[in-house]
């Protein structure tokens, strides 16, 4: 017997506000009945096609230290360097730049939602294939 993945829970200070933006970051929508609203205390996105879920929880304490787990963002169309600039643009925060991590472009970014939680940004699909 195994067990899987329900859906990934990100506990939080604001779960409405933070949905929100990570609905606009990932392209993602409220679970079909259950629309998120101000002032909910879980707010539960997911993909349009229902098969990924993200769930914010309020939680009281403040988020402390480094993320023991994140997310890896790929962009689905244009560049890791579009994608960065496009978080930036809605509040997210720039913490590591790894561009060069391993050698000139390869790398990622690492960055914060505008509760500090981090993740990184990586190269496209695109720009990946570009290197073989």
């Amino acid at each position: 017997m195994t067990s899987y993945i329900s859906h990934t829970t990100v506990d939080c200070g604001n779960a409405y506000e933070l949905s929100e933006w990570w609905k606009e970051v990932l392209g993602y929508v409220d679970v079909p009945g259950d629309p998120n609203e101000p002032g909910h205390p879980e707010c539960m996105i997911q993909t349009p096609e229902g098969d990924h879920h993200v769930l914010f929880i309020e939680v009281p304490d403040a988020k402390s230290g480094k993320n023991r787990l994140h997310f890896d963002l790929r962009p689905s169309a244009g560049s890791r360097d579009q994608e960065v600039e496009r978080l930036l643009g809605i509040g997210a925060r720039e913490i590591d730049d790894q561009r060069n991590h391993y050698g000139p472009g390869v790398g990622w970014v690492v960055m914060a939602d505008p509760e500090g939680n981090e993740f990184c940004v990586l190269r496209s699909e695109a720009e990946r294939a570009t290197e073989a």
